[in-house]
């Protein structure tokens, strides 16, 4: 593993964790009226103008600031209040939220880019889809089925050297689903890398419902939680080491 930098990274919204779980809230989440302290290292503060700039945009009449209010318009409704307390309950899942976004939004054609390797979850998406009255496409990640060594690669680089071994094709997918006018995009498990260009690469506005991880089961918060093996395993030791990471580079 690399040498730790010589200075501390540079605070960020991640360092109120303290704050939140000490106090249950932040200078972020309370009213203007009886804000809670700030840190005296709140990234607020140095971007303050691209924070008034951002919210002058959400106020305005571009799809932007329609997106933005339809978006916190699906947060209220995927809760629901329990009579007598002041508590509320979750009551949908990332698919309905999904559904309901794309329907206030007034999209219909959905396009779904998917890992081959979760065919099956895309049809019962599409199924759903369906149902709620939508239009899915899907487009698979092996489009036009080209060997990785196509890419530039060697054997070693392949999951099973010495076979035919299709590489990922994600801007290909996204042209795909350009071409077929797709209003909304959905990733169901495009890998690491993949995902990014298809999100460059797509013209509609693009969102994620499963996460490639292998080894979680496609929950990569588990890696996150403090008793969770990963985690531990992670602070300790290296993903690559620096000669892993410069044999493979281009």
């Amino acid at each position: 593993m690399s040498s730790p930098p010589s200075k501390n990274p540079a605070p960020s919204c991640s360092s109120c964790s303290a704050i939140m779980q000490k106090q249950g809230s932040t200078n972020c989440w309370s009213d203007p009226a009886s804000h809670s302290a700030k840190p005296a290292y709140c990234p607020s503060d140095p971007h303050a103008v691209a924070i008034r700039e951002a919210f002058d945009e959400y106020r305005g009449d571009t799809e932007d600031a329609r997106l933005a209010r339809m978006a916190a318009k699906v947060e209220g409704l995927c809760y629901q209040p329990i009579p007598g307390s002041d508590a509320v309950n979750a009551r949908w899942t990332r698919v309905e939220d999904l559904v309901a976004l794309a329907r206030l939004m007034g999209w219909t054609r959905i396009g779904i880019a998917t890992c081959i390797g979760l065919l099956d979850e895309t049809q019962k998406l599409s199924d759903i889809l369906l149902a709620q009255g939508l239009e899915p496409f899907s487009a698979c990640c092996k489009a036009g089925s080209i060997d990785k060594l196509d890419l530039g690669l060697q054997e070693s680089d392949k999951v099973r050297p010495g076979t035919f071994e299709p590489a990922c094709n994600p801007i290909a997918q996204a042209r795909i689903l350009n071409a077929e006018g797709m209003e909304m995009n959905v990733i169901m498990g495009l890998c690491v890398g993949h995902d990014m260009l298809f999100s460059k690469h797509s013209e509609a506005p693009v969102t994620t419902l499963v996460v490639k991880d292998r080894v979680t089961g496609h929950n990569p918060a588990a890696v996150l939680y403090g008793q969770n093996f990963y985690y531990k395993r992670l602070q300790k030791r290296p993903v690559l080491s620096d000669e892993e990471v410069e044999s493979h580079r281009d």
